[in-house]
């Protein structure tokens, strides 16, 4: 047998296992947190409020509260990931200051969350005078899914044919309708993946609210941007080591975590359904 096809099924073996072995682990954290929160998921936990120290009542202001932050940590972050990818990509020159500009872009998704919720402290809660409120952990959290929505963006335009922008110049079209008309929507569904990703490690971060937004215990939903929120993955952390009774708040923890791990599966189930759907809809118009 050739060498080189031996490599290809050693690669093609190894390749195979890995991915197993990832769904067995997730499988497995899966029916975990099924077995052991199960019993705790009804209506009323779902849509009744923390109460009695937190030992009984469900999760409805966390619940919230996380999907609070979401929506204003993407609302800042997509469209400035999804801007500077275009200048990266569009505008900008190869130059040192671009390789500079690229480099700390890729630096930024390698530092610790702690790292992210430290600058919001400084510089939405205490230099910009925002406070401990949703809009600094928003923006906090906005600032940790950058460079992922900027990285992913970058790779969809690069992957966008040159033939289309040549083919839209030629037709009289100035840069910016060729990136508004032709790249952006072609570019769009791979951006989406970025998006996805994003939410999901938004969802699921503590640090970075610790600092600059998240209560121990909120008895209301936050109706202004300058409220504090509760939020679910600060909530487990509260119950698991600072509640009044640990043994009593067990069931809600796995409750909690079982409902945040199916906020986060369906958030990027109906990312990758859209992402599949815009797809065939571009393949479709070609």
């Amino acid at each position: 047998m050739n060498a080189r096809i031996i490599k290809d099924k050693a690669a093609t073996t190894i390749l195979w296992a890995s991915m197993i072995l990832v769904g067995l682990v997730l499988a497995g954290i899966i029916l975990f947190l099924v077995s052991k929160g199960w019993s705790a998921i009804s209506w009323d936990f779902l849509t009744q409020p923390p109460r009695n120290q937190m030992t009984e009542g469900g999760i409805l202001t966390p619940l919230v509260g996380t999907l609070q932050l979401v929506v204003v940590s993407m609302a800042f972050a997509f469209p400035v990931g999804v801007f500077t990818a275009v200048y990266l990509v569009e505008y900008a020159r190869d130059d040192t200051f671009t390789r500079i500009l690229r480099l700390a872009v890729r630096s930024l998704a390698g530092v610790p969350s702690v790292v992210y919720g430290l600058f919001g402290l400084s510089f939405f809660v205490i230099f910009l005078k925002i406070g401990a409120s949703l809009l600094s952990a928003g923006l906090t959290l906005g600032c940790l899914a950058l460079p992922v929505i900027v990285g992913a963006s970058e790779s969809a335009l690069m992957a966008v044919p040159q033939d289309y922008r040549d083919a839209s110049y030629a037709m009289g079209a100035t840069r910016w309708q060729t990136i508004r008309k032709v790249v952006l929507p072609a570019a769009f569904p791979s951006i989406i993946t970025g998006a996805i990703l994003s939410v999901g490690r938004v969802a699921g971060e503590t640090a970075p609210i610790i600092f600059t937004g998240a209560a121990f215990f909120a008895p209301n939903i936050a109706k202004s941007l300058f409220d504090q929120i509760m939020a679910l993955p600060y909530h487990i952390l509260v119950l698991a080591t600072a509640g009044t009774n640990i043994d009593k708040t067990r069931p809600i923890q796995y409750g909690t975590a079982l409902v945040l791990l199916a906020l986060v599966l369906g958030v990027t189930l109906i990312g990758v359904i859209w992402r599949a759907h815009l797809r065939s809809r571009s393949r479709s118009l070609k």
